[in-house]
């Protein structure tokens, strides 16, 4: 609990005025741990201030928070990883209590839970962002049937296998969104750990945009649902094509079991169209589920060479 093989992760940008505090908190919370301190691009002093108070500092020119963790993903080497924001948001001492399941072996992915004891609802007065995470936690429920306590936080620990094998597709702010469905459906231990939310301090301001980042957010969930459970989503798509084909169709054929005629030959020709969509989209299900499991076949072999590198 003092932090030996624990690397904390800070992606940062422009946290001038609170990321010297978080990097003395975490020092004193994991007296042992490398603490790295992720620059994108930042305008402010981050980057001097961060190494003035004994931060590992590095940069990250491509801008976007999901660039900054699959660089300190790919980069970083330790036995656990805490990654957390450079905002001053989140409590340093609980810090051991998300690496703790992680070294007992029960989990390989902790969740900062903001939510649960209330303190997000009380500290966060930004409209929209509890009705956001709330959206996101349903639909992964609903596609995935596992329910996160707090599906946004931006404070998590990881085990080196689940960091080493987690393939970073994101740019922004949608990683958090992309962790947490990567770890339901490749069915890594999860543990939600209720923390304390504070908000930021004054003059500190959010980087995150609710309605453009959001919707980028519903982009990944859609697309990582296309990715990982491609059955799913193309026979969805394939019965909206079959009903539409279906309206559309049957007042053309009960016209023809009267009068022996299709006299409405624009409609018959977009219910055909529509029905033919569907089938090609059940048949795109079929092929990309099959390699759906090809690909999570592969991906179990190489999380077991990950476990036999870490022996």
């Amino acid at each position: 609990m003092q932090g030996a093989g624990v690397a904390v992760l800070i992606p940062c940008y422009n946290e001038a005025l609170t990321i010297g505090k978080v990097v003395d908190d975490f020092r004193a919370a994991l007296p042992q741990a490398d603490i790295y301190v992720y620059d994108n691009n930042s305008t402010d002093d981050t980057a001097a201030i961060a190494s003035a108070h004994g931060a590992i500092v590095r940069f990250e020119p491509r801008q976007g928070k999901g660039y900054v963790v699959r660089q300190m993903f790919r980069e970083v080497e330790a036995d656990y990883y805490v990654m957390v924001d450079g905002d001053d948001t989140y409590p340093a001492e609980s810090a051991p209590d998300l690496i703790a399941p992680l070294v007992a072996n029960r989990a390989d992915m902790t969740v900062g839970d903001r939510l649960s004891n209330g303190s997000y609802g009380e500290e966060n007065d930004r409209a929209f962002h509890g009705f956001g995470n709330d959206l996101v936690r349903w639909l992964i429920k609903a596609i995935y049937g596992y329910s996160f306590d707090d599906v946004m936080t931006g404070y998590r620990a990881f085990n080196r296998v689940f960091v080493k094998t987690m393939p970073v597709i994101s740019e922004g702010f949608q990683i958090e969104t992309e962790l947490s469905i990567h770890a339901v459906d490749k069915r890594w231990r999860i543990v939600d750990v209720p923390i304390d939310y504070r908000d930021r301090p004054e003059g500190s301001y959010s980087k995150l945009s609710t309605f453009g980042d959001g919707a980028k957010v519903l982009g990944a969930i859609a697309s990582l649902f296309k990715d990982y459970k491609p059955m799913a989503f193309f026979g969805w798509l394939a019965l909206i094509f079959f009903a539409l084909g279906l309206i559309a169709g049957i007042p053309v054929i009960a016209e023809f079991t009267v009068t022996h005629l299709v006299e409405r030959f624009p409609t018959a020709i977009l219910a055909m169209g529509l029905v033919t969509l569907g089938a090609l989209s059940f048949t795109a299900g079929l092929i990309l589920d099959t390699v759906a499991k090809n690909n999570r076949k592969q991906w179990e072999l190489a999380v077991y060479q990950a476990y036999d590198r870490q022996r």
